[in-house]
């Protein structure tokens, strides 16, 4: 469809969508046990996109106290998830999705506005890799490691296997330390369910501490069923992987979009991001992080937040609705949650050194907008122990126009939070604001 043709649809569906509740403060529904205000379903939900414009010369993101902030790398063709590898090297996913069919008239607002909320040109559809050789925060060489991925995101190294989550496939490349780029074709360990809608495409990806499973998240192919429960089969779920063989089974389900997965550092279970459901309001359903428990249910599509029912599901499943486990934090409503790393190192002031990092890459159905920053969640004994953070704001200027929008975030050799910034083509480090980084570069090995 042409874009006047989207605007044609968007100006006659647009005086369709109802007035909804007004929003309360998003910062009530961060922790443990979130307001959740009554439920309001549209004809034609609330659409509020922030345009994408990009960063201006001397522009950076702000940050917390005690911080600093540069760039890594730029003009980065969507880069959306990072992977530190073990000699410095930082491998960057440069992404974009594929294109939806449009199988209801709101699907063609969405659209259009989400062609707003993205910089113009396409994705890179490859992982690129940065090298900052002197330690000055700054990458010297950027090489493409692997090209013509189809919609890559999750990237985790085993050994010497580089195992990549393509939106159809996990795909094993053999990984030498030092390498600048894999011309090899790789192998396809295990398919993806992807297909004709593939509506959440990001497939996040891990590794067990004893590197003998993978982990891959595969979101929902719907907001809420509306394609029918059949294109959901094996989606909205957590897989476990058998690296060797390639087999597969679901290790946890009932997740929307799961993303950010990783294993916690100190009692090496695994956690991820959730984006929950829309259309029933500004402030439901609160998105949220959370342990992962081998075998559990976590509620979609039949209920929300533990057993909170959503009445658009037919026919209901109670009997799942009485085991749907409670997420352990949520982040409040439509923050759009897509990468999360746990704090290691000593690269950052000591308040950051034991709890989560959160890339939020901001609403598309909330005024005020909600999200568009990284925040840090603090853990004690392995668990949330306060309220999130910000950390690095100012992706949004002063007419509420997206300058970057965070997704997938890393902890580099030095200990600094890398930031995958997809609209602002930029990976972003923040360190601590007296930390020399030339001082301990890193052990480049080639």
């Amino acid at each position: 469809m042409s874009r006047k043709h989207y605007l044609l649809a968007a100006a006659a569906l647009l005086p369709l969508s109802a007035c909804g509740p007004d929003p309360i403060d998003p910062q009530t529904q961060v922790g443990p046990n979130p307001p959740l205000p009554d439920l309001h379903q549209y004809l034609l939900p609330p659409m509020h996109v922030s345009r994408s414009v990009g960063w201006k010369d001397g522009e950076v993101p702000q940050v917390a106290a005690g911080l600093q902030v540069k760039a890594l790398a730029t003009g980065l063709k969507g880069p959306r998830s990072l992977l530190v590898l073990p000699n410095g090297d930082v491998l960057v996913a440069e992404s974009g999705g594929p294109t939806p069919p449009i199988n209801r008239p709101k699907e063609i607002v969405m659209g259009w506005l989400e062609s707003l909320s993205h910089p113009a040109g396409e994705a890179g559809q490859r992982i690129t890799l940065l090298r900052d050789t002197d330690g000055d925060g700054v990458a010297e060489t950027q090489t493409v490691l692997l090209d013509k991925q189809n919609a890559p995101f999750g990237m985790v190294l085993v050994d010497d296997a580089l195992y990549v989550a393509n939106t159809d496939a996990v795909m094993r490349f053999p990984y030498t330390t030092g390498t600048t780029q894999i011309t090899e074709p790789g192998v396809k360990l295990t398919e993806l369910p992807a297909g004709r809608i593939n509506h959440h495409w990001t497939k996040s990806l891990t590794a067990s501490p004893d590197g003998t499973k993978l982990y891959a998240g595969v979101g929902s192919n719907s907001n809420i069923t509306e394609n029918g429960i059949d294109e959901e089969k094996d989606r909205a779920a957590i897989w476990e992987i058998d690296r060797a063989t390639g087999a597969h089974r679901l290790y946890a389900t009932g997740l929307r979009n799961p993303n950010g997965l990783t294993f916690e550092p100190q009692t090496k279970t695994l956690w991820c991001v959730v984006n929950e459901r829309d259309e029933l309001g500004p402030d439901l359903v609160p998105d949220y992080m959370t342990s992962v428990k081998d075998g559990g249910f976590y509620g979609w599509p039949y209920s929300y937040w533990g057993s909170h029912l959503d009445p658009r599901v037919m026919p209901q499943r109670p009997d799942l609705v009485a085991q749907a486990i409670m997420p352990d934090y949520a982040l409040s409503s439509h923050v759009a949650p897509l990468g999360m790393a746990f704090a290691t190192g000593t690269g950052l002031p000591q308040a950051y050194r034991s709890g989560a990092f959160v890339g939020e890459h901001g609403s598309w159905n909330r005024d005020p907008l909600n999200g568009y920053k990284v925040v840090y969640v603090p853990f004690e004994n392995g668990k949330p122990a306060g309220k999130a953070q910000d950390v690095v704001t100012g992706f949004l200027n002063a007419d509420k126009q997206a300058r970057g929008r965070p997704v997938g975030l890393a902890i580099d050799g030095q200990g600094a939070l890398l930031i995958a910034d997809d609209a602002g083509g930029t990976v972003w480090r923040v360190t601590g604001s007296g930390a020399r980084s030339e001082a301990q570069p890193p052990a480049i090995v080639r």
